[in-house]
């Protein structure tokens, strides 16, 4: 989902007008524009020494902006000023000064010169991923879970197209991440050299922007607008090809260059306008049946999303991505998760709305389902920080391309303005409330129980309930990513890691890598599923080498168990390359995953009962350091409720399994 940009900031506001007396809402970023703001700055104007944390909006005129010298010293370089250095140094100390402190780097030929530079860094830590798809995932882990850029490195050739799937993924997904790769000496591009591939032409659709580096001299500015095209606006990859001989030339760089950005810094979007912002407040009180619809935009705008509820009292209900950005287990308020596999209430409301105000969302196919009969009777406000996802799917009524903090911060305060004048009722939505509450009680999401197997949704309530919910959750990609949406109540933003546009299996286990490596401190757990869990198997080295205390809990059911539900429902159960044990030994558990965890020296354990499902997931979080565990249940559970592709809200699916015949 298209997210805003990252809330750091490098320069501080002298003094901030309230909305009342200046209606111009203001940027928490950093960008000094001029007091015209249809002319932008120089590039020049915007370049210093420190890490870029930039607005993805033009800031007001009336904002003074100091830079804040006790919070940023100057950077210390290991190098004088005037002493020659390899390309490879410049590129890993451009680096350290955006306060990058963390890289997954995997070495080869055309990138060995950089895996050198780093290991003269005395504050840059390569974790070594086992697989450069491990890395880039693991870079997206690291960015998912913390805010901030993630950085991924590969030699060129084979190890720069193992990235293509991670960038994609952060594309769709709106995540900053930066890959930096090796290339084949400039002489030699185009020329079929080993291990060359043109992977600037290969990713460039799948990038934000890439760049490939003919100058050793442009390495400083480069690497800085990367990072800034990385964070602002919506965030997404970035990609830096870095031929071999520039690695290996001398030079004295230069820090002070200039950005050359202009035609991007001028697509930025502005802050949003206080008679739309008016507007949205007078649709809301005209309206009887409201709701919140709310993506991966609004994870940095949590605080601001809860004011806002709490000042209007609108149902909440979340994408996918946006889990987490308003409380799940907020009964009066959060309906969960919407669309294919949301719960009933959420599809509901959205289908009885009168009223849709979609924040930082882009209309997904898995969300909508028949575009026609979506939100058929609202009128709909869409919010979005990307100008290209407003009416690409569905035609808003009202729409404002913007940041959705700066907006929820001007909604607030006009909100509460209106609520300091008296004699101005806020809408009551209690009675809409009500009946949802009552759609709630009708089809609450649930699991049933056959003998002593393990509902896979079982485990993942037990396992919300011992880590008091606190946890962070990766997935891999099929039914065991739905029931951990479903099951897990997401309370914090960046709590909840998945592969959500490109459903990329093998997501799980190397984007766990990265939170935990962003977030030591806190508890994380890889809810994975057997297809998706071998698929990037070997970061279990990586995970016991770095001592990463990562739990694991493979729901393990021998099949492509999202594939093999469509099979049940549409294609008469007739299995096609769906099973993945092995044929002539199907009561036995194959492949045998305790098996790679005792090769990589991880504790494992597997659970067959539902009984002692409790006790083995406490041994697992109480265990330091990594630890598997293999949950073994039925392949014939379905992922419900689920409303078919290219279905409406009444053809929703409710009940039936694989034990029933289609």
């Amino acid at each position: 989902m298209a997210a805003s940009a990252p809330t750091s900031t490098s320069f501080k506001a002298s003094h901030i007008p309230p909305l009342s007396s200046s209606r111009k809402l203001l940027s928490h970023f950093t960008l000094p524009f001029p007091h015209n703001p249809n002319k932008l700055p120089s590039a020049a104007a915007i370049s210093h020494r420190r890490a870029l944390h930039i607005s993805n909006v033009l800031t007001s005129p009336d904002q003074q902006l100091i830079p804040d010298e006790e919070e940023e010293p100057s950077f210390a370089s290991r190098f004088a000023p005037d002493e020659p250095r390899k390309g490879c140094d410049v590129l890993v100390e451009a680096l350290e000064r955006e306060g990058i402190t963390d890289v997954f780097a995997y070495p080869g030929g055309a990138s060995m010169e950089i895996h050198q530079a780093l290991t003269r860094s005395a504050t840059i830590r390569n974790v070594l991923p086992r697989h450069e798809q491990g890395g880039v995932f693991a870079a997206e882990g690291y960015a998912r879970a913390s805010g901030r850029p993630g950085v991924c490195i590969a030699t060129s050739g084979p190890g720069a197209t193992n990235l293509v799937s991670g960038l994609a993924d952060a594309l769709l997904d709106s995540v900053p991440v930066v890959a930096i790769t090796g290339q084949v000496p400039r002489r030699m591009i185009g020329t079929d050299a080993f291990q060359e591939t043109p992977i600037v032409e290969v990713t460039r659709s799948i990038t934000k922007h890439n760049y490939l580096v003919l100058d050793v001299e442009d390495i400083p500015r480069i690497v800085r607008e990367a990072f800034f095209i990385a964070r602002s606006g919506r965030p997404g990859p970035v990609l830096i090809d870095v031929p071999k001989d520039i690695q290996q030339q001398m030079v004295v760089p230069n820090w002070d260059q200039p950005m050359k950005l202009g035609g991007y810094l001028s697509r930025l979007p502005k802050p949003p306008s206080e008679v739309l912002l008016e507007q949205i407040v007078r649709l809301i009180s005209e309206s009887k049946r409201p709701v919140l619809y709310v993506g991966g935009g609004c994870l940095n705008s949590s605080e601001e999303l809860r004011r806002f509820v709490e000042l209007t009292g609108i149902p909440v209900a979340s994408t996918l991505m946006g889990l987490g950005s308003y409380p799940c287990s907020d009964e009066e308020y959060s309906l969960q998760m919407l669309g294919m596999h949301g719960t009933v209430y959420a599809n509901y409301s959205v289908d009885k709305s009168d009223l849709l105000l979609a924040f930082g969302v882009r209309f997904d196919d898995r969300v909508t389902g028949k575009l026609e009969a979506f939100a058929s009777r609202a009128k709909i406000v869409h919010i979005d920080i990307d100008s290209a996802e407003i009416g690409k799917n569905k035609q808003p009524h009202v729409s404002i391309c913007a940041d959705i903090k700066l907006a929820l911060q001007g909604l607030n305060l006009i909100l509460e303005e209106k609520g300091k004048e008296g004699g101005v009722n806020p809408p009551d939505f209690s009675a809409w409330r009500e009946e949802l509450k009552e759609q709630k009680l009708k089809f609450p999401l649930s699991f049933k129980t056959f003998g002593d197997a393990i509902p896979p949704q079982y485990a993942i309530q037990v396992l919300d309930e011992l880590t008091g919910g606190n946890a962070i959750i990766s997935t891999g990609v099929g039914q065991h990513q739905m029931w951990a949406a479903q099951f897990y109540k997401y309370n914090k933003p960046r709590q909840w890691l998945t592969s959500g546009g490109l459903g990329a299996m093998g997501f799980g286990l190397p984007a766990a890598m990265g939170a935990a490596v962003a977030r030591p401190d806190a508890v994380v757990v890889d809810i994975d599923g057997d297809g998706s869990f071998i698929m990037n198997v070997q970061e279990l080295a990586t995970i016991r080498v770095e001592n990463l205390p990562i739990k694991i809990m493979l729901l393990n059911n021998q099949h492509l168990g999202m594939v093999v539900q469509w099979e049940d429902r549409f294609y008469k159960a007739n299995r096609a390359h769906t099973y993945l044990g092995n044929p002539s030994k199907e009561s036995e558990i194959f492949p045998d995953m305790l098996k790679f965890a005792e090769a990589c020296d991880v504790p494992a354990a597997r659970v067959t009962k539902r009984e002692d499902v409790r006790a083995a997931i406490q041994k697992m979080l109480d265990t330091p350091g990594p630890y598997l565990l293999d949950v073994i249940v039925p392949h014939q559970e379905h992922v419900l409720p689920m409303i078919p592709s290219g279905g409406a809200f009444q053809d929703v699916i409710t009940e039936g399994d694989g034990r029933t015949k289609y």
